[in-house]
């Protein structure tokens, strides 16, 4: 085996299972990487440079096809509703199955943290089949120094195959694409996809699993802090401004998707960001749109005019488009990935049903409410089939990497609030004056006036009423925001058709929230939404 790079030479593949494996590349820098990916027709260079990779029938996460090893110690822990068995053995099985198909092959080595935190990181080595996979983990975890590669040892190991097809049969998964952690040993095996994300959400699910024990809570957020270490936090599903709405020039970014929170403040897990890149612009987003054009940058399923120039607006491939690059590729980024505990949360919806005011202020009960229902909305065409607007649930913001009871960083996210006395307010980026198709999306530029002066504290001595339906605060009158779309029923033509469909979202709120009841008190229980009799 002809072994190549920097790394613990104590601690080579051999001493994770690898034998009789062609080529070990560890831990090659961008340069080498391109070479490699290049070389190996994993992909293709744009006209800026970035390097462009397709992901072929994978093109985002197979949920239903990850699994937990259930063992006497994940026995007790696990949200077994959401998450996937799968026994000792039959991970065992595909383990040396993993091993013995990369006989032959050259592999490539990334060693990496998981965790800007020195008391909380993961140091993690992550090895794969494609160079252009290597690159992209190196983008989105934290580097470590050159010269602590020569006695890096990982507490998580990521063996990802792309070629290797798993068999349920034999190995007590769903498809021939299996993604597999053992918590207990802290491996995770990857197998029959070639979608990068499930190599950063591995990371993810495991630091979900490890600090609660620790009294850390685990994140699905962007983060941002201000001149005066005034640290926000924004809790977001997909397509409710995440990303868009953390990165603001006056301000530091922290990261744009996964974040810790403990003793010592809020810290990013990762090192560089994984943005959309959809109908991405100059104009809309300008920082992230100069990141594709770079050097490093890692593009996944974006297509290429005949001069190799990227197409955002293309979707042919996917609406899932990627841009993977480092954090510093950002102008105001942290150098540190570390930030005081935060004076805000911010938890955004997207609600297409119109009936959501475009902010509120959030008791800690309602905020753990909230956080455990994890409201947006689909809008029609988004998707086969959705002809109006549909709720969607996520739980905590990211039901899909929670391997422990949502209640349980429910109650850790309370606890902090109260703690620290946290500010928390719901935004809705989503619609006003009717639902979608027939009112409007909320402006940006009045969001962007409200979380400002939510940031500031100036939103504080507001004037608040109480909303009828879901019982949080909404201001009456904020400087630079029209008044009237403080209050949804008002923008709506037929305040009747309001009521309804505010009825209509509360019953699913409600219907939601039921698999939670049991495991919340009373106090949480109390702050959830009130079914209204039209004549009230």
């Amino acid at each position: 085996m002809q072994e190549l790079g920097l790394y613990n030479p104590s601690n080579g593949i051999a001493a994770i299972g690898f034998q009789d494996v062609s080529r070990v590349n560890y831990n090659l820098s961008e340069t080498e990487l391109y070479e490699e990916a290049i070389r190996n027709r994993e992909g293709d260079l744009t006209a800026d440079g970035a390097l462009r990779a397709v992901t072929g029938q994978h093109t985002g996460r197979s949920p239903k096809d990850k699994f937990i090893v259930r063992d006497d110690t994940t026995e007790d822990v696990i949200w077994w509703d959401n998450n996937r068995p799968m026994s000792s053995e039959r991970f065992e099985i595909l383990h040396q199955d993993m091993l013995a198909h990369a006989a032959g092959k050259t592999l490539y080595v990334q060693d990496l943290i998981g965790g800007a935190d020195p008391e909380n990181a993961l140091p993690t080595r992550v090895v794969t089949e494609l160079a252009w996979h290597a690159l992209f983990i190196r983008n989105l975890l934290i580097r470590p120094s050159r010269a602590s590669l020569e006695t890096f040892v990982q507490k998580l190991t990521i063996i990802n195959l792309p070629s290797f097809r798993a068999d349920p049969a034999r190995h007590g998964c769903r498809t021939e694409t299996v993604i597999a952690c053992d918590l207990t040993r802290g491996i995770v095996l990857i197998g029959g996809t070639s979608y990068a994300g499930e190599n950063k959400k591995s990371v993810f699910t495991v630091l979900n699993y490890l600090l609660p024990s620790k009294h850390v809570m685990p994140m699905h957020c962007s983060a941002n802090v201000g001149p005066g270490g005034d640290a926000a936090v924004f809790f977001g599903l997909s397509g409710t401004g995440k990303t868009t709405l953390s990165a603001d020039p006056s301000r530091t970014l922290i990261g744009d998707d996964e974040h810790g929170w403990g003793e010592n403040g809020i810290f990013n897990f990762e090192g560089g960001c994984y943005a959309k890149a959809i109908r991405l612009s100059a104009e809309a987003e300008p920082e992230i749109y100069a990141a594709t054009r770079r050097f490093g940058t890692v593009l996944e399923n974006v297509v290429l005019d005949e001069n190799r120039v990227p197409d955002f607006d293309d979707a042919s491939l996917t609406e899932n488009t990627r841009s993977a690059y480092p954090l510093h590729f950002i102008p105001n980024a942290s150098a540190t990935g570390i930030a005081p505990h935060p004076k805000t949360i911010i938890m955004l919806t997207a609600d297409a049903f119109g009936v959501m005011p475009p902010i509120a202020r959030l008791t800690p009960e309602q905020a753990m409410y909230h956080f455990l229902s994890g409201y947006t909305a689909k809008v029609a065409g988004t998707e086969k089939g959705v002809t109006e607007p549909e709720a969607t649930f996520s739980t905590c913001f990211g039901a899909p990497f929670m391997p422990r009871h949502p209640a349980e960083y429910g109650n850790l996210l309370r606890d902090l609030i109260d703690r620290h006395g946290v500010d928390c307010w719901l935004v809705n980026t989503g619609w006003t004056g009717g639902a979608y198709g027939v009112g409007r999306r909320m402006p940006i530029k009045a969001t962007r006036a409200l979380l400002t002066a939510a940031l500031t504290g100036d939103l504080r001595t507001a004037q608040f009423r109480t909303d009828p339906n879901f019982g949080f605060a909404v201001p009456v009158a904020v400087e630079g925001v029209d008044t009237a779309i403080l209050d949804p029923r008002s923008t709506w033509a037929d305040g009747a058709a309001y009521d309804q469909q505010a009825k209509k979202l509360v019953s699913m709120f409600i219907a939601n929230f039921e698999k939670f009841e049991d495991h919340v008190d009373s106090r949480v229980r109390d702050a959830a939404p009130v079914l209204l009799n039209a004549a009230e």
